[in-house]
């Protein structure tokens, strides 16, 4: 089916609206704004009944024992921190800098990432998953003076995507399309660059099936195809929100060395799986930081019925 033709006007008006929010909100102190954005999160629960439901049956099925009360309140604050995402992307470049780092991150188990970052004796893969403050861990890293260039999709708009574009690359984070980024990855990777995704995207009917949360999902394979072709180790990490204020936890969940697959049956699926626990098991640690209205589970290992989100 043909992409439907954007309307450029709209587009340009949808752009002019949000640049008009920033600068309303930049008129509040942050926390104040990320209240405002738990009480959005709020009325988007208790209005938005097709994301409700399928948050409600992404967490039925990945917590099958919880209460129903608790997946209630988890799914909740899942859509709160979608709300504070956005508040926190609009205030990082103004919030965030050298002098100021200390003040707003937490630096968890970063020995082992920070040594290899300083090496640049070979590439590296670093992945998160939609959880907590997934877009600030690149800027984190290109402020301490480590360049990422981290895989995206590109907003349908094209004025709001060149905006927050030039937002999320103020501090030398580079950002790539992900169609057509194969050339450009590899590139860095040769180049002993560090390369970063987010990992727990449905792949479709042609990705490679692993364990999550109890069940199967579809994952891309590019990933572990990259640090096997190029001999890299995998770091999977993420950035925790901390008491819901703009401050963060960034922290390593696990490393994947070389070495790690080199004697496996099936070097593709140990890394993916391998990968894929390690995000479940931060998203564990507090799961109401993870998007769950976003459609993880739905392509199905075949012979399998898909399942009902919508």
């Amino acid at each position: 089916m043909a992409k439907k033709e954007r309307n450029d006007f709209i587009d340009y008006l949808q752009y002019v609206g949000l640049r008009l929010v920033s600068m309303a909100l930049h008129s509040w102190p942050v926390n104040l704004n990320l209240q405002v954005a738990q009480l959005l999160g709020n009325c988007m629960y208790f209005i938005d009944r097709k994301h409700r439901e399928r948050a409600m049956a992404n967490l039925r099925r990945s917590f099958p024992d919880m209460p129903e009360r608790q997946r209630k309140d988890l799914a909740r604050r899942s859509m709160q921190q979608l709300f504070m995402l956005f508040v926190e992307v609009l205030f990082t470049t103004r919030l965030v800098r050298i002098d100021t780092f200390a003040e707003f991150i937490e630096l968890g188990n970063f020995k082992d990432t920070l040594q290899l970052l300083l090496r640049k004796n070979q590439g590296l893969i670093m992945l998160t998953g939609h959880y907590g403050n997934w877009e600030i861990l690149g800027y984190v890293l290109a402020t301490l003076g480590f360049e990422t260039t981290s895989i995206a999709r590109p907003l349908d708009n094209p004025y709001v995507n060149e905006w927050l574009l030039g937002v999320r690359e103020k501090k030398g984070q580079r950002i790539i399309a992900k169609k057509g980024a194969t050339s450009e990855v590899t590139d860095v990777l040769e180049n002993h660059g560090v390369v970063g995704f987010i990992a727990d995207q449905n792949a479709g009917p042609k990705g490679i099936f692993v364990d999550f949360f109890g069940r199967k999902a579809s994952t891309y394979k590019s990933i572990g195809l990259l640090a096997i072709n190029y001999n890299v180790p995998v770091v999977i990490g993420y950035a925790r929100r901390l008491n819901d204020r703009f401050r963060f936890r960034i922290a390593m969940q696990d490393i994947i060395w070389p070495e790690d697959w080199k004697d496996q049956v099936d070097p593709l699926r140990y890394v993916t799986q391998r990968y894929s626990k390690a995000i479940e098991d931060f998203v564990r640690e507090d799961p109401g930081q993870y998007l769950w209205i976003h459609r993880r589970w739905k392509s199905r290992p075949k012979g399998e019925a898909p399942e009902a989100y919508d």
